[in-house]
């Protein structure tokens, strides 16, 4: 018996669930927000965090250590390049971690987690092309939107709170509607 071994099991396996942390890390860092269950961000969240710490260091060493983890020499770049410049002044709490209701199949908690201050017109790989073609615009500098915490925060929840009072509406009216086929069949 190990003792003092923290963190999620996720009901996986040590090489599914550092695969999954791996690919869930991949993708935060590539659309820089991203929809989950509320464990997989909560385990999530460490290891972000430690991927932009190991950014804003800038040397050979943290970078072969940040590949060894990603994989991917663009996403590489991403961390060393764009996210340590952003991130310069701040001490940690690179990421947030929002609830975004419960998924409709298995009511499982969902959550939405983001890179603060992100870049709202980070689109994944494609951003690489909208950049490229701005700067072929003549623009020097690439616009980038960036959103205060509480700002963010409040447009999240009204999202999600349409996007719940929604699929209540929708679940109101199915079910209703079963009602009424059940009634005309007896």
């Amino acid at each position: 018996m190990r003792h003092r071994i923290s963190g999620r099991k996720l009901n996986r396996k040590t090489s599914h669930r550092m695969a999954l942390l791996k690919n869930l890390t991949k993708s935060l860092l590539t659309n820089e927000q991203i929809e989950t269950t509320l464990p997989k961000a909560k385990e999530l969240k460490p290891f972000v965090e430690k991927i932009v710490h190991s950014g804003k260091k800038n040397s050979l060493h943290s970078r072969r250590k940040v590949f060894s983890f990603l994989r991917d020499n663009i996403l590489v770049n991403k961390v060393f390049d764009v996210l340590a410049k952003r991130y310069a002044n701040r001490k940690g709490g690179y990421t947030r971690v929002l609830r975004s209701g419960f998924r409709y199949g298995d009511a499982a908690p969902k959550a939405i987690i983001e890179l603060v201050d992100r870049d709202i017109s980070a689109k994944g790989y494609a951003d690489k092309k909208r950049v490229e073609e701005q700067r072929k615009q003549g623009e020097q500098e690439t616009p980038q939107e960036k959103v205060t915490n509480d700002e963010a925060q409040i447009k999240d929840k009204e999202k999600n709170k349409k996007v719940v009072e929604d699929k209540l509406e929708n679940t109101k009216q199915t079910t209703s509607s079963k009602k009424k086929e059940k009634d005309s069949k007896d």
